[in-house]
């Protein structure tokens, strides 16, 4: 088992398995009732995604392949279907594991896309999941876990105080807090947003929360992770590059509200 983050891409190699996550393919729609009027950048990603595939055989995305939710878009009638059809013809498996966002994901995709159940998928002792959700037991009973959902990034202040971010990898070790689960990973790796447009979070601002149950049940050492640039530039640990600034994220502390576990 050989896990590799692409160079320079939001995309992981687990042998021939490429990984992605949150495409949120419709964002364009929801940007534009809001009065930001931005053409679709689906092809683009589609284009993308089919440059870095390499020789890999397999495809699956960790969730939020859609956008709305509730409800749907017209882009996203028109564009997940054309998306997917290109992605089965180029990969001999297409798997997704479903986020938060593909409420009936099932309607725009063709026949022969896996749709696999939130709780997660287990490939050669790597556990995938999008993160809205808990873990099941067997994939947390994985080596290495998989997760998107939070769209991580770093964020720099210079002298001035002026703020900019950049995507990165948030690689950390699982502690030996108290769980219902008889076993876990020896760590888990946040792969960030394949749609470029969604910005991120920043992982390293004080007093900022994560999103989903697993980051916020002390299973996982947040302070002690790695954060990676696209790059592969090493930055240090979280604990190292903290930073002030405001809570930019409204819904994040609701979601960490009485999310109980599935045991």
């Amino acid at each position: 088992m050989d896990i590799q983050p692409v160079h320079g891409h939001p995309a992981l190699r687990i042998d021939n398995v490429l990984v992605i996550g949150d495409l949120h393919i419709g964002v364009e729609s929801h940007l534009g009732s809001k009065g930001f009027h931005l053409p679709s950048r689906t092809a683009e990603m589609r284009d993308n995604l089919l440059k870095i595939s390499g020789d890999a055989t397999r495809l699956v995305v960790i969730g939020d392949v859609k956008d709305s939710v509730p409800g749907s878009t017209k882009q996203e009638y028109r564009e997940i279907p054309d998306f997917f059809n290109t992605m089965i013809e180029r990969f001999d498996i297409v798997d997704i594991v479903t986020g938060n966002h593909d409420t009936q994901i099932e309607e725009f995709l063709p026949k022969h896309v896996n749709v696999i159940p939130a709780s997660g998928l287990v490939i050669d002792r790597v556990g995938l999941i999008h993160g809205h959700t808990w873990p099941s037991a067997e994939v947390m009973a994985s080596e290495t876990l998989i997760m998107a959902h939070n769209h991580p990034t770093v964020m720099f202040r210079d002298g001035v105080g002026k703020r900019t971010t950049e995507q990165c990898w948030f690689r950390a070790p699982f502690t030996d807090a108290p769980s219902v689960y008889e076993k876990r990973p020896k760590e888990t790796i946040m792969i960030p947003s394949f749609n470029r447009l969604l910005g991120g979070s920043p992982i390293n601002v004080k007093e900022e929360g994560f999103l989903g149950p697993l980051m916020n049940s002390g299973m996982v050492d947040i302070d002690g992770a790695g954060v990676f640039l696209l790059d592969g530039t090493y930055l240090g640990k979280r604990r190292n590059l903290m930073v002030a600034d405001r809570d930019r994220t409204k819904y994040k502390e609701r979601e960490r509200k009485g999310v109980k576990p599935p045991y």
